[in-house]
């Protein structure tokens, strides 16, 4: 099969395209044959050399998702039949032609929905969906604020949120991405680049009036969230690309009660991504079937042109996902 190779740390000439042996499919697993995944944030980490992979997972071949069609059954797999259409989530090696996993992993691609679409959902949905309903228990009526509203987790997030009846502001440091963002259902847009962005949020709905942060930034973002949480406020954080450390006013967390969580899906148990595909297939799958819900894509390209999709992420110009397909 072909895979996308990281043959050394560094910038996106390391990557290659090689031929790795097929995998083949344990007990209780299928393999798939990929026909898209998506390019994202740790891919990059990983093509660094900052972001380890979990144990079992191939450290040279990224890819955190897939799309594609069931090729082998394992032994004891009998969730899913060759030939059916699934997508989900994997600790790498998402990018390459073939792959296994556990069958209650994957879920199924709905019927009429392109690859492309497929290729675009898992990370960002799932990521979304888990951070709004397992870590902030979000509820309907609520005012919830997305840092980074024009990425490919943010504009998911989005949508599910305002599906579950949120109202929802959100952030990024482009007045076109806002713009956009816009036409998905936010409410409020607040330009991160003309400075005080927590007064922009303040000017919008109030001050500490927000229920719930989904902080895709990190770094000194923390204060502004920590201001504009009303009392007994959440937030979790999902993305530090504008790093891992900031300074804070403990007082302030203490005096409105507030609930800070952390989350990442890529080292979690087997049993806990289990879980998390079964939920999403039996409440979220069917708000794509519907129309509800639909994967924001910035451009698709080949994965032979991996490295020009590598830089296109870093340049940061994307509103939505970089989608990689198989010719």
């Amino acid at each position: 099969m072909k895979a996308v190779v990281i043959t050394k740390p560094g910038g996106p000439e390391v990557l290659r395209l090689e031929d790795r042996p097929r995998p083949e499919p344990g007990i209780g697993q299928i393999r798939v044959r990929v026909r898209t995944s998506a390019l994202n944030r740790a891919d990059l980490m990983q093509r660094e050399g900052n972001y380890p992979v979990p144990p079992g997972v191939p450290a040279d071949i990224s890819g955190m998702e897939y799309a594609g069609e069931v090729d082998a059954l394992g032994d004891a797999a009998t969730l899913w039949k060759v030939g059916d259409r699934v997508m989900g989530l994997v600790g790498g090696g998402g990018h390459a032609e073939y792959l296994c996993v556990h069958e209650r992993e994957a879920i199924p691609v709905p019927r009429s929905m392109s690859w492309e679409d497929a290729g675009a959902i898992p990370e960002a949905f799932l990521t979304g969906y888990d951070a709004l309903f397992n870590r902030l228990e979000l509820k309907f009526g609520e005012t919830l604020l997305i840092h980074a509203v024009g990425s490919g987790v943010g504009t998911a997030t989005l949508q599910i949120a305002r599906a579950g009846g949120a109202t929802v502001i959100g952030t990024a440091r482009t007045a076109e991405k806002l713009e956009r963002a816009k036409k998905l259902g936010l409410s409020a847009a607040v330009d991160a680049s003309m400075g005080d962005w927590a007064d922009g949020v303040e000017k919008a709905v109030g001050k500490e009036r927000v229920h719930a942060v989904v902080d895709l930034v990190g770094g000194k973002y923390l204060e502004g969230n920590l201001r504009v949480l009303a009392l007994r406020g959440r937030m979790v954080v999902v993305g530090l690309t504008a790093g891992a450390t900031a300074q804070f006013n403990m007082g302030l967390l203490l005096r409105k009660r507030l609930t800070m969580v952390g989350t990442v899906l890529r080292a979690r148990p087997l049993e806990e991504k289990i879980a998390l595909a079964r939920d999403f297939a039996a409440h979220a799958i069917p708000l794509f079937e519907a129309g509800s819900l639909k994967p924001v894509i910035d451009r698709v390209v080949p994965f032979a042109d991996i490295r020009a999709a590598h830089e296109l992420m870093e340049s940061n110009g994307t509103f939505g996902k970089i989608v990689l397909r198989w010719d």
